[in-house]
């Protein structure tokens, strides 16, 4: 035996042994990687992956609106009381004095500084009637959450508040979800946390009474949306199975949309009181106060780049794949030799970055099959050779795509169908079924056909008859 070829199969023993025996890194792969130059048949050429810029603090990219636009405590100046002690009125806010201004800009500045900078809005001295504030977060751009969405107050935490999301720029809203001190009494809903939501209720809108109820408001300043906790249903406590949320994310549009937005909106209803009953005697005591607003999240560019730039005050995706557009929406002209998709996350670890093909390809040329049984093809279809044949009983199309049984879906109809369904497939008792590692058989196989693709090729290298 040549020595190359023995050292061929080592390597090949070696990794597959590697591959069986190794477990997923903790963090699976960013996508941050669009295409890398590999050598094939035909010399130097791309692999294209699916790809996402990384994720980052959106805050720094918005545009912010106030509804009341003079809602903003200031003018005419105004003198405010401490909430916890009504005879404590020495806080003052002047929109003349830069010292003691509160404009809106001071919800997304630097944290840490002493004292601390804040908005802050008028106080209650209109009371009974409701001190009503819509505050929107506009991106004119579609932004994929990735982290929890936190609110800190300086005022006592509102006992009655709302958090909505816009999908469509700000035309048309849906709630998010809603905070009270009584859900029951403020929205007609029985109170919930995020920890009660299960995979099959995750897109359930809650109200909940964790971030509004207690009078130790000097301690308990924030309110969340909790991102990470709902991406634990799907990829464990620690974000470990990032695999189970990334194949949910993409077979299942409406848990995708769920953490996609083009704007956030928070409508303040009801400030903190700090008793049962608002004393009228001091209503400069209430009033809203947010010093900081955190948004964690990447643009969404369609899986089709891994950078977004902030240009002319706008985002937008620097497009790879031949797409363009905001988003990556589209092909771009004369890449139009078949229709647009948006990238997918499978399969692990590089995804799938369904290239936008130039409209002048010509027909597919079909494998040349010679007496050696190596396929010598210029593009590889779906099912056009022996090693991409489809699965648990799909049928080849015209060696182009995989017709699937009902309860099958997937390029080789590799993956039971009710895996995109929110909530995966369901076993008779246990629950969730898990995601599993590839079995020993499929790595026994895989191996069995990469040395048969080694002797194959060996065997070109000896002359004919021997």
């Amino acid at each position: 035996m040549r020595p190359n070829f023995a050292l061929t199969l080592q390597a090949l023993w070696t990794a597959v042994c590697q591959a069986a025996m190794q477990h997923y890194p903790a963090a699976w792969g960013h996508y941050d990687v669009c295409k890398s130059q590999i050598y094939s048949d035909e010399g130097l050429t791309w692999d294209f992956m699916a790809c996402q810029p990384e994720a980052a603090d959106m805050t720094q990219f918005l545009k912010v609106t106030l509804d009341p636009p003079n809602i903003t405590c200031g003018d005419p100046p105004e003198t405010y009381c401490a909430l916890e002690n009504p005879y404590m009125c020495n806080n003052e806010c002047d929109a003349s004095t830069e010292e003691l201004a509160h404009p809106p800009k001071l919800m997304f500045d630097t944290e840490g500084r002493n004292p601390t900078t804040f908005w802050q809005s008028s106080s209650w001295k209109k009371y009974p009637k409701a001190l009503l504030v819509n505050i929107t977060l506009s991106w004119n751009k579609t932004i994929e959450l990735t982290d929890d969405i936190v609110l800190t107050f300086e005022s006592g935490r509102p006992e009655q508040m709302v958090l909505e999301k816009s999908l469509d720029y700000g035309r048309s809203w849906q709630p998010y979800q809603f905070y009270a001190t009584d859900c029951l009494d403020a929205f007609t809903m029985e109170p919930k946390t995020v920890q009660d939501l299960t995979q099959h209720t995750l897109l359930d809108i809650i109200c909940t009474e964790e971030y509004s109820r207690g009078y130790v408001w000097k301690y308990d300043k924030t309110v969340r949306f909790e991102i990470k906790d709902r991406f634990a249903l799907f990829a464990g406590p620690r974000l470990h199975n990032m695999a189970s949320l990334y194949g949910q994310l993409d077979t299942t549009k409406n848990l995708r949309d769920f953490f996609t937005i083009t704007d956030l909106r928070v409508r303040l209803l009801r400030p903190a009181t700090g008793a049962t009953m608002v004393d009228e005697n001091n209503l400069s005591r209430y009033f809203y106060a947010i010093s900081d607003i955190k948004v964690q999240g990447r643009c969404k560019c369609n899986l089709h780049a891994n950078s977004c730039v902030f240009d002319r005050e706008k985002l937008i995706c620097e497009c790879e794949h031949n797409t363009t557009g905001p988003d990556c929406g589209r092909c771009k002209r004369n890449y139009q030799g078949r229709a647009w998709s948006a990238g997918s996350y499978l399969p692990i670890p590089k995804g799938t970055a369904n290239v936008c093909v130039p409209n002048n390809v010509g027909p597919v040329i079909r494998p040349n099959v010679s007496s050696l049984g190596v396929a010598n093809r210029k593009e590889a279809r779906v099912c056009d050779n022996e090693l991409l044949r489809c699965q648990n009983g799909g049928v080849c199309v015209n060696n182009v795509r995989c017709s699937c049984p009902s309860a099958y879906t997937g390029v080789l109809c590799e993956k039971p169908r009710c895996e995109t369904e929110l909530g995966g497939c369901k076993g008779a008792e246990s629950g969730q079924a898990p995601v599993t590692s590839p079995s020993i058989g499929t790595f026994l196989m895989l191996l069995l056909l990469l040395l048969s693709s080694a002797l194959l090729t060996e065997a070109s290298y000896w002359p004919a008859g021997l």
